[in-house]
């Protein structure tokens, strides 16, 4: 169990068997009241994100949060299909679940599956994945990299602006933070 106190961020807590991840957290105490701990929570199965008071001597549950190494295989129009890389057990997550991560997946691509209570409850991209170039207007001799920018289709269905010098065929590094571009691959 957790004292106020110790709530970080980056810490897992659990609330009525429902897992969070805080955020944020500021310790207060109003003149002669209790201590206080505000915190920002992430619901690590809907991604909604809370605000929440702890008080005083308050004890917080910690969440049995892991990771586990998945396979993409595919998705079937209502749910992606995943494997894990050690077991070779395959089980579905939805679309809500899966969110924009669903962006940046390829078949056969590896991503870490979020885990509580030995139940994959999300996926955790890396912060850039390496994906191909399917559709692009060709390149032009004399296109720099500092020149202009064109959209381009990627393997998965994300388009994004790379560099005028970018060709169909080509691997690029894309930062799945924020969506965009970072170097060639």
């Amino acid at each position: 169990m957790y004292e106020i106190t110790e709530l970080k961020p980056g810490r897992a807590i659990q609330i009525d068997g429902v897992p969070y991840l805080i955020t944020a957290s500021q310790f207060g105490r109003k003149s002669q009241s209790k201590a206080n701990m505000q915190c920002k929570l992430k619901n690590l199965r809907t991604g909604a994100v809370i605000p929440k008071n702890f008080q005083g001597s308050e004890q917080i549950e910690p969440a049995d949060i892991g990771y586990r190494r998945v396979q993409y295989l595919f998705h079937d129009g209502e749910s992606f299909q995943f494997m894990d890389s050690k077991t070779y057990d395959q089980f579905p997550l939805d679309k809500e679940t899966v969110g924009d991560a669903a962006e940046y997946l390829v078949e056969g691509g590896e991503v870490d599956a979020l885990v509580f209570e030995d139940k994959p409850i999300g996926i955790q991209l890396p912060p850039t994945v390496d994906l191909k170039v399917v559709e692009t207007s060709p390149g032009v001799r004399g296109d720099t990299a500092t020149g202009g920018t064109k959209p381009a289709k990627l393997e998965s269905g994300l388009t994004v602006a790379v560099p005028l010098f970018i060709t169909e065929g080509d691997v690029v590094k894309v930062n799945t933070e924020t969506g965009t571009y970072t170097r060639k691959a």
